[in-house]
């Protein structure tokens, strides 16, 4: 088993261990409450992101997008050529 010959000083142990330490993550302040929350997060507080309300009462709010024009359904065509090719038999 390897044993080191000299003891490392304490110098020598925290310079080697500047670069071992944590990073703060990246904190905004919420535009609607003024919390600290993580970038590009929903706010747990206000349950606004970018402007919008996303969550209400701890729910999510699903914004209804305005109904697309009903398309005229296609005269029954096909079905019609079929009925009188079997009438002419």
């Amino acid at each position: 088993m390897a044993v080191p010959q000299r003891r490392i000083s304490k110098t020598r142990k925290r310079l080697r261990r500047t670069h071992f330490k944590l990073s703060v993550t990246g904190l905004v302040t919420c535009p609607q409450c003024g919390a600290m929350i993580k970038a590009h997060h929903v706010c747990p507080k206000c349950g606004y992101y970018a402007g919008k309300a996303v969550l209400v009462n701890g729910k999510l709010v699903k914004e209804e997008k305005p109904a697309a024009p009903a398309k005229k359904a296609a005269a029954k065509k096909p079905a019609a050529k079929k009925a009188a090719k079997k009438e002419e038999k």
